[in-house]
């Protein structure tokens, strides 16, 4: 969908090795950092990450909004990668080295030890 409708592909890859120095706006920015932190560490999201983001005039409901985006993601994405399931025909068809950018954990096809 960002390559899609917002970025290109070559700003997909940037923004996913690199989001900070991406060019992109200071609140998307933000934004991709506070979804980082809850994915990798969520018990350390504190009030002050709360409050950076109504710095940049998001509303409670907005930071909501991109806390469970988030967070149903992670879960999607877990609960996809535990049942082997395999990428749609779609994303198959993305450039070699965009997938192997986009891609996290256990390459597609690859059996758990």
């Amino acid at each position: 969908m960002l390559r899609s409708k917002f970025f290109s592909a070559e700003q997909v890859e940037a923004i996913v090795k690199d989001y900070r120095n991406a060019e992109l706006q200071p609140l998307e920015v933000a934004i991709i950092a506070f979804a980082k932190k809850l994915t990798q560490h969520a018990y350390k999201v504190t009030q002050k990450d709360i409050d950076g983001l109504r710095t940049h005039g998001l509303a409670d409901v907005e930071i909501l909004d991109i806390a469970a985006a988030a967070a149903a993601r992670n879960f999607i994405s877990r609960l996809f990668d535990a049942l082997g399931a395999e990428p749609d025909a779609e994303y198959l068809q993305l450039d070699e080295r965009l997938r192997a950018t986009l891609t996290v954990g256990r390459p597609f096809g690859e059996e758990t030890a």
